[in-house]
């Protein structure tokens, strides 16, 4: 993982640090070309999958692997983090807290460690409990299906 050195820029963080090992990166990409039929050829689905792309475009804001999209309700119901087994716990966190938080209208989390090809998903109101499951009850997809 890259942190910027510059301490002096006020948008540099943590969660914009760089992270891209090809095993990582090509989950990304997997996901991102199953889910973008559905959304722009087939319109099987209505969120649009865009990788790598901030919550809030108007302020420093964390960037999830993979958002879906509801370009009508400028909300973001799904978020997909992608990660190895070390860094399983902190994009737990990382989803429970921004789900729990309300600032982006997230309603349904994804963690996949591809380490130990386990998905983890977390859902509003789920009083931080974290299950393991790759199927988006939003989507009615199994996420796991594209890799």
């Amino acid at each position: 993982m890259y942190i910027s050195t510059t301490s002096h820029l006020p948008f540099v963080g943590e969660e914009m640090a760089i992270y891209g090992p090809k095993a990582h990166q090509r989950i990304i990409s997997k996901l991102n070309s199953g889910l973008g039929p559905l959304y722009y050829r087939e319109g099987r689905i209505t969120l649009e999958p865009l990788p790598e792309t901030m919550l809030n475009e108007g302020e420093a804001s964390p960037v999830p692997d993979l958002i879906l999209y509801d370009n009508e309700t400028r909300q973001t119901p799904i978020i997909i983090e992608i990660c190895h087994t070390e860094g399983l716990k902190k994009d737990l966190k990382k989803v429970v807290l921004l789900t729990n938080e309300d600032n982006y209208g997230i309603l349904e989390s994804f963690v996949y460690d591809y380490t130990a090809r386990q998905w983890f998903r977390y859902r509003k109101g789920d009083e931080s409990v974290v299950y393991s499951s790759s199927f988006s009850e939003i989507l009615q997809l199994d996420l796991n299906s594209f890799l």
